[in-house]
């Protein structure tokens, strides 16, 4: 009986297919990427510069944030959905404020003090001097982190939301989206960033510990 022949798979395609396969999940898959925080480095210490003047505590909101995640605001430990509301209340230095404040807040010792600085279309106002000083712990999770960074933000971008909308009848996000259309909603803009301007001193990471 005469052996059948098996014939040959013709696989001279298969190379152009897997190539083919290759260029279509290159061209169609998106790769993720992680967008960061916005936050400008700042410059190196110049040897012959004058120190900077001391800063008086009562000027600085301090955060920490231990090993386990913990936060302790001013002494306080406060879970993070508290952390805007108290934010807030320390960037606005004064319920009151501009309509009733002085520069030492003597009202509100608790409070940081204010400094006059001349500021475009408002002219020369009362400028708070607050800090927000945040310490992380070398264990703080980077979730944490970033949960921590996005409530700080956010307070500063409510107040100054508030503010725009009183004074000029449109929110702080608004004047910044029209600004490149007009220069007098720009400077109305660049108003509002003066009179909360956004401080935020993060120090190294070091042990601080945790119950």
């Amino acid at each position: 009986m005469a052996r059948r022949e098996i014939s040959e798979i013709n696989a001279g395609s298969m190379a152009d297919i897997a190539f083919l396969l290759l260029i279509f999940f290159l061209v169609t898959t998106t790769m993720d990427t992680d967008g960061g925080l916005i936050r400008r480095l700042p410059p190196p210490p110049d040897s012959e510069a004058t120190p900077p003047d001391k800063i008086n505590q009562r000027n600085i909101f301090e955060i920490l944030v231990n090993q386990n995640d913990q936060l302790l605001v001013e002494g306080e430990y406060i879970q993070v959905t508290e952390l805007r509301a108290k934010a807030k209340e320390f960037i606005k230095s004064n319920p009151n404020y501009p309509s009733v404040a002085d520069e030492s807040n003597a009202s509100y010792p608790n409070m940081p003090e204010f400094r006059i600085e001349e500021v475009p279309v408002l002219g020369n106002v009362l400028v708070s001097k607050q800090i927000i000083s945040l310490q992380n712990d070398n264990g703080t999770s980077y979730e944490m982190y970033i949960k921590v960074q996005n409530e700080l933000v956010a307070a500063y971008n409510e107040i100054r939301n508030e503010f725009a909308m009183n004074k000029f009848g449109k929110s702080y996000s608004e004047l910044v989206q029209q600004s490149e259309s007009s220069e007098s909603i720009a400077e109305k803009a660049e108003a509002v960033k003066k009179i909360f301007p956004q401080r935020i001193s993060e120090a190294e990471p070091k042990k601080i510990g945790g119950n």
